[in-house]
């Protein structure tokens, strides 16, 4: 039986997981793989905090790089969170030919080429699938069953407080400010929200995606990213009389030689897999020229999802140690034919557009004629007997056109005296 030796920095919830994992079904982990895994030290700033799963006290320590250096260790498990303490840390582990496996999106996203590149020095295997999306196996899929594969599209819903907050102003009504404070007394948001609610943990995992599905690193600066804090219960209702559910969606897209990444609250059919995610599920579905459509969906987040990807990148890495192949499937592996990054004002998109108007005759007139000049065509026109005074919304579902000009458009509208309040406007995607 070959023993591998773990070094876990990081001892929060996820970390209190993997060891609890690791207690429960390592024996299961030996009758599969023939690796006895073995947690040899665990650092953290707080040994004394009781996580709820029994460890041996001599294996606990403050000094992270303690654990680095022991020559027992040859797995480093990154789960501390954070940019900085947590890239000089990796850094040294793959210095020191330490295989490494982190759930750290953050970091990846901002310093991802120098992590590929540091391991890929070494000769030493970086795993990352606790990343993205939870327990959902996605990088694995992209890494190696999708690896013959030219990645066309794939949207995400990636970030389960932002589908909880959607899913529940959907079903009852509530209001945005209402479903955050409750979900943050359940523990589904944190305390302060911003990187969930604001889109940027979602853009990181976009990010990571997007590096392996075009073999690119991107910067975060690069990317379009829109959260749902102005993301309002009418418009909610209004999607759902016209056949569509808002979702915030990361999408990814390559066509005629370049690839967009950006990051919105987006209307999803009704009909579509993807509009059925509820809660706090993340699903992620891929379109490659060769296998066509495919669907991976589970829970984004927590201790159990978050450590079984954590677990089995473990497994990977002492099986690829055991039989004297590291590296394997490489970190990253660069691709010159891919494109360049698309600009946000290039993109084409359907729009759906809840105007503020005067209730009297030419309104849409005018409307029109400002969308018609900057080559925007009206798929359809939908209004509701609800005032707001002398102002009745009035809902527009345009053809697919340019961004730019929409933002033109809507600036132009916005100025007439008859508007009563700023132009709403999202996303429509149709996955065609």
């Amino acid at each position: 039986m070959k023993e591998m030796g773990i070094g876990l920095l990081g001892f929060g919830t996820v970390g209190a997981g993997v060891v609890e994992g690791l207690q429960r079904n390592g024996g299961l982990i030996e009758r599969r793989t023939g690796l006895r895994l073995v947690l040899k030290r665990i650092a953290d700033l707080d040994v004394d905090r009781d996580r709820g799963v029994a460890v041996d006290r001599s294996l606990l320590t403050t000094d992270a790089m303690s654990v680095i250096d022991d020559p027992e260790v040859g797995i480093i498990v990154e789960l501390i969170g954070g940019v900085d303490v947590a890239r000089e840390f990796i850094l040294k582990s793959l210095e020191r030919g330490k295989a490494v496996v982190t759930a750290n999106k953050a970091l990846l996203a901002e310093h991802g080429k120098e992590l590929y590149r540091a391991a890929d020095a070494a000769g030493v295997d970086l795993y990352y699938e606790a990343s993205v999306g939870g327990g959902i196996p996605i990088i694995r899929a992209l890494r190696e069953g999708l690896v013959a594969n030219r990645i066309q599209s794939l949207y995400g819903i990636l970030n389960g407080t932002c589908n909880y907050i959607l899913t529940r102003m959907e079903q009852e009504g509530l209001p945005f400010d209402r479903v955050l404070e409750e979900a943050q007394e359940a523990g589904y948001a944190e305390a302060e929200p911003g990187l969930d609610i604001d889109g940027l943990d979602t853009a990181h995992k976009a990010v990571v995606l997007a590096a392996l599905a075009y073999g690119q690193s991107f910067d975060m600066a690069d990317v379009s990213v829109e959260g749902i804090r102005e993301v309002e219960s009418i418009d909610i209702g209004f999607a759902g009389d016209l056949g569509y559910r808002i979702k915030l969606l990361a999408i990814l897209k390559e066509s005629e030689g370049q690839i967009e990444i950006r990051i919105h609250p987006t209307l999803v059919p009704r009909a579509h897999l993807l509009a059925s995610v509820g809660g706090v599920f993340n699903a992620i579905m891929v379109h490659g020229d060769v296998a066509g459509d495919t669907l991976y969906h589970g829970r984004g987040a927590g201790r159990e999802a978050t450590a079984s990807a954590v677990l089995g990148d473990i497994v990977d890495v002492a099986r690829n140690i055991a039989r004297g192949s590291p590296a394997r499937v490489p970190a990253f592996v660069h691709d010159d034919q891919h494109g360049s990054l698309r600009r946000v004002e290039d993109v084409r998109s359907r729009y759906y557009l809840r105007l503020s108007l005067k209730d009297e005759p030419g309104m849409l007139a005018k409307v029109a004629d400002i969308l018609g000049r900057h080559r925007i065509s009206i798929a359809s026109v939908f209004q509701k007997e609800e005032r707001t005074g002398e102002y009745v919304p009035v809902i527009i579902l345009t053809h697919r056109a340019v961004e730019g000009n929409f933002r033109d458009a809507i600036k132009e509208i916005d100025a007439l005296k008859e508007v009563g309040a700023p132009t709403v406007r999202y996303r429509i995607e149709d996955f065609d």
